[in-house]
């Protein structure tokens, strides 16, 4: 299963998927998950693989999806509530523990950790000149995926987060005119300041999108050679990288990650749990409620309006 699982991750990272892998690494009888177990979270809020029972899935679920947004780590406890429905004191909490009391647990505490995996930012490169290799190579080892293309055809993948054309003046326009109608967040032209507002002038767009392309691309230091101005261009993506987010999201998956507004709270034991379709859920005429688990569900069932009315 653990091996199946890590071919799944491997698999979902090529096809730029992004997920959740949670792994467990530390667990308390009469617990049914035991360390070593993992699962992957998809960004629509399915799991495969067993991290623990249907309650322990709820709030893998719920801050695994949170996680999401931003590709974050962190090491998740689920622990028993006590009578009044507060998690027992954790004398060695570590920094960074995220320590969620579950009252539907038959007993025994979980911790997991929770690493978002999302695909690195797709840069496009246009050209065949010595800049646009240079550009490859540094933007690569810098964390970067890049698509190299020669041809201006080549299609702009919708999760391209920039474009660099360093084409010489080789089919420029065309290619900038696409990346800015596809609202590509960086678009940059490999231009010295004079050739790039001319080529700025001739394209079929409007002045708000003309003002969306930077020309020269890259930081002000001075670069020279290629390799120089490379580091320039991949300096500058940095600079902006938290701005890089895609006009399309990320392939193959919507994201679902919840915010306040979406994560539910069980009317029986008032647990957090993710508004998504993947969690327990119960519609009706009235409304649609969200479940930790089956208990909480047939409970609301059996005696809908005591757990209204409360």
């Amino acid at each position: 299963m653990s091996t199946d699982l890590l071919a799944r991750a491997d698999r979902l990272r090529g096809e730029r998927t992004p997920f959740v892998l949670a792994t467990v690494v530390r667990a308390e009888k009469p617990t049914s998950a035991k360390a070593g177990d993992r699962a992957i979270l998809m960004s629509d809020g399915t799991i495969e693989g067993f991290v623990g029972g249907v309650c322990a899935e709820s709030t893998v679920r719920v801050e695994g999806l949170r996680l999401l947004t931003h590709g974050d780590t962190t090491l998740l406890r689920i622990t028993p509530t006590d009578d009044e429905g507060n998690p027992p004191p954790d004398r060695d909490q570590p920094e960074g523990l995220v320590v969620v009391g579950n009252p539907c647990l038959s007993g025994g505490t979980l911790d997991i950790f929770l690493e978002a995996v999302l695909p690195p930012t797709l840069v496009y490169v246009y050209g065949s000149a010595p800049i646009a290799r240079a550009l490859e190579t540094v933007a690569a080892a810098a964390g970067f995926a890049v698509t190299a293309a020669t041809d201006p055809d080549v299609p702009i993948a919708a999760d391209t987060s920039a474009v660099v054309v360093a084409s010489h003046g080789r089919d420029e326009e065309r290619v900038l005119e696409r990346a800015v109608r596809a609202e590509v967040p960086y678009v940059g032209l490999v231009a010295s300041s004079r050739r790039g507002a001319a080529v700025l002038t001739d394209l079929d767009l409007s002045d708000d999108e003309r003002a969306r392309v930077r020309t020269p691309a890259g930081l002000d230091i001075g670069a020279r050679t290629p390799l120089e101005i490379a580091v320039s261009i991949v300096a500058e993506l940095v600079s902006v990288k938290a701005t890089l987010v895609p006009p399309r999201p990320r392939r193959l998956l919507p994201m679902v990650t919840p915010a306040e507004d979406e994560v539910a709270i069980d009317p029986v034991c008032h647990m957090s749990v993710a508004a998504v379709p993947a969690s327990l859920h119960l519609t009706l005429d009235s409304g649609t409620w969200y479940f930790c688990g089956p208990g909480c569900k047939q409970a609301f069932a059996d005696n809908r309006q005591a757990y209204l009315a409360s």
